[in-house]
């Protein structure tokens, strides 16, 4: 047959044999004093069927051991091991004082084995410096039956009792070492998982926080629209009806628009599965910047753009320079004042650097220049950090009444 082919018939009992440990395991962390009494019983039972059979002369040295002390040697050397995990040092010690009974009588009741039980519980679960004083308890007897017996040599007798119980500290070492490993890569697992959760919280907080950045680009910037539109229709309702009108249905565009991406936004933040939908909608770039002036226009502010090259940027560098000229006409609107221009000038350079420059000339009489920095500009900062560049804003020089704001991406680094 195939190796491979027999591994795979293999497998199915495989896998039926770890689900049946696994159960075995659960079962026995769930109820452990149960398990304990079910072996327990049996080593019991197979030492009183010893007992009463017979068995036990074929190994005697003396034949002439009373019956009762057969019963209570037989039971001595069993019934201690339902504490064997819980205690062993101390069952190990109670086993030992009947073993040195069995071997002095020269009865050589073979449950005296079942030490070797508690020697491997002792490797599993307790410091291997304990297997030192182990190894002497359960050897003491063997040199006294040598002793008082002198059936078999020294060497004989010691060498094989010493393998016994090689064999069974190794098999609890293998067993602990296995068992340790396990729980360490459950560790790990539980502490990755936690990591795992930790990084999601932060790259929701992280998404928030972009998602309130656009909420306040998007949302300001329509509203300074809307503020400006009602102001101009309120001047041209006495003395042009047909402007007011176009100056409402500006608003009424402007308001959907508005609406459409608050729903859009707010739809990101649910925890349903709405996300895939939400990121679906390409973010505005440079293309979308004739559509944004013609609002500010409408909206009273004249813009005049000049542009110096060839704009070869990537999404995201254009969607920085969209929100940072969004945020600068946007205070432009607010505080400006009445009869303000503005300017925009759009320079792209080699490998996605770009300046771009905008200017109004407001009189600031609406407000005083402090308040401009608000929450706008730390958000136009931080999208200007992420491509490591600078962002300027401030006042014009004093022949030159106004505002300007001042953005410049570096080349883009390899990485």
């Amino acid at each position: 047959m195939n190796p491979v082919t027999e591994d795979r018939a293999q497998e199915p009992l495989t896998e039926y044999a770890h689900r049946l440990t696994h159960r075995l395991r659960a079962f026995d962390r769930r109820h452990p004093l149960l398990w304990d009494a079910h072996i327990t019983g049996f080593w019991v039972t197979a030492a009183l069927i010893d007992h009463v059979s017979g068995g036990w002369r074929h190994n005697a040295h003396n034949l002439d051991v009373p019956g009762w002390l057969l019963l209570i040697l037989s039971l001595g050397l069993s019934i201690p091991l339902l504490w064997r995990r819980t205690h062993p040092r101390a069952v190990l010690a109670t086993m030992a004082l009947f073993a040195l009974v069995n071997a002095w009588t020269g009865a050589a009741l073979q449950a005296a084995l079942l030490q070797l039980a508690v020697v491997y519980h002792i490797a599993l679960r307790r410091p291997l410096r304990d297997l030192w004083w182990a190894t002497a308890l359960v050897i003491a007897p063997v040199l006294v039956s040598v002793a008082r017996h002198g059936e078999g040599t020294w060497d004989q007798q010691i060498g094989s009792q010493l393998m016994s119980i090689t064999v069974a500290v190794l098999i609890g070492v293998t067993v602990r070492t296995r068992r340790n490993y396990t729980e360490a890569l459950e560790d790990r697992a539980r502490r990755l998982e936690t990591e795992r959760d930790q990084q999601a919280r932060l790259a929701t907080a992280a998404e928030r926080a972009r998602i309130a950045r656009e909420m306040h680009d998007i949302l300001g910037h329509n509203l300074s629209v809307i503020t400006g539109l009602a102001d101009g229709g309120r001047y041209a309702a006495a003395k042009s009806p047909e402007r007011a009108a176009q100056a409402l249905d500006a608003i009424a565009t402007t308001s959907r628009q508005a609406l459409t991406e608050l729903r859009r936004l707010l739809d990101v933040m649910r925890e349903e599965e709405q996300h895939d939908q939400a990121d679906l909608t390409p973010q505005p770039g440079l293309t979308d910047l004739d559509q944004l002036l013609d609002g500010v226009r409408s909206a009273g502010l004249p813009v005049r753009t000049t542009t110096h090259g060839s704009p070869t940027l990537p999404p995201g560098r254009q969607l920085t320079v969209y929100r940072v000229i969004q945020e600068a006409l946007t205070n432009a609107l607010k505080h400006a004042g009445a009869g303000a221009t503005a300017e925009i000038e759009l320079s792209y350079e080699d490998k996605g650097a770009v300046t771009v420059t905008i200017t109004d000339t407001g009189d600031g009489s609406r407000t005083d220049g402090p308040s401009r920095d608000g929450r706008g500009l730390p958000g136009m900062r931080e999208r200007t950090a992420l491509y490591g560049g600078t962002l300027e804003a401030g006042p014009r020089p004093h022949s030159e009444q106004g505002w300007r704001v001042r953005l410049h991406l570096p080349e883009e680094t390899p990485q």
